[in-house]
């Protein structure tokens, strides 16, 4: 029997008392001074409080106990691929992935552009993002070049992602060429792409731009390069662009508070330096 409405009249009798219950269910590094508080003719919700995303979707559960269980299954019936990554592999994918965004010079509040087909990879990328304190910006895999520059220009990422190619029933769209001309026609240039290579498509990497994905993870290995999680304080972050992949005009704020709401004083975590920004995440497609 569904127990919304015990649960809705239990928020709405005591809406401070049934987010901190809530929060209570992740990790923070710091707790909160307030549950909520206006402040400067805003709402804030949890002031003071600092977490991090990546750390409460996988680094948790390892140190709980989980590290062997399933965190990602990638099913691809297109490619015919299957593959299964554990709470403790994809944390350690994401922590060396985090290693190569950090020596390709992104930092706290730094944007980073994800053009990429739905594989483990994406994902990788986006936790990526996350346990350093980079703010990453989904554009549809595949999206016309015209309608990326739009989004290079918005978002001003330091590092794009990408891959070669995204895979559709019964045809290979090719990445590469749409990106090089997108940041060919864009006012604002990023720094260096990271390009996933897939088998059906082979990408051309341009010298001194371009960085193959697999290479650099695995000098980062060589090196035994990982990044630890940082703390975000929710009340002092970036804006972060939310762009649907069939909207062309310019963006606008996701103001902290709202994507706060549901990661509503609770266990208490060692951390890194501050970090001041928050993610928000657009669906995309393409296998």
């Amino acid at each position: 029997m569904s127990r919304y409405h015990e649960i809705y009249t239990r928020w709405k009798a005591d809406p401070q008392g049934f987010w901190a219950a809530a929060a209570a269910e992740i990790d923070w590094f710091e707790g909160w001074r307030e549950v909520y508080a206006r402040i400067d003719g805003l709402d804030r919700w949890f002031v003071g409080a600092r977490c991090n995303t990546c750390w409460n979707a996988l680094d948790r559960h390892v140190h709980h106990g989980r590290g062997e269980q399933p965190a990602l299954i990638y099913d691809s019936p297109v490619t015919g691929t299957k593959r299964f990554l554990t709470y403790r592999e994809l944390r350690d994918e994401a922590a060396t992935f985090a290693a190569v965004l950090d020596d390709l010079g992104v930092r706290k509040g730094d944007r980073v552009i994800l053009y990429m087909p739905m594989i483990p990879e994406a994902a990788v990328g986006m936790l990526a993002c996350a346990r350093i304190g980079a703010v990453h910006s989904v554009v549809f895999g595949g999206f016309a070049a015209n309608e990326l520059a739009t989004r290079i220009n918005d978002a001003k990422p330091k590092v794009i992602l990408s891959a070669s190619c995204g895979i559709e029933t019964n045809r290979v769209i090719p990445y590469k060429p749409l990106l090089d001309k997108a940041i060919e026609i864009a006012a604002y240039k990023p720094e260096a792409t990271v390009i996933v290579e897939r088998p059906q498509c082979e990408a051309e990497l341009k010298s001194g731009r371009d960085h193959d994905w697999s290479h650099l993870m695995a000098i980062a290995r060589s090196h035994g390069r990982t990044m630890s999680c940082a703390a975000v304080t929710l009340q002092r972050c970036a804006p972060v662009p939310l762009q649907s992949h069939n909207c062309t005009f310019v963006p606008s704020a996701v103001p902290p508070e709202v994507t706060s709401m549901h990661l509503p004083k609770a266990r208490i975590v060692p951390s890194d330096p501050t970090v001041h920004c928050w993610a928000a995440v657009p669906l995309q497609s393409h296998n």
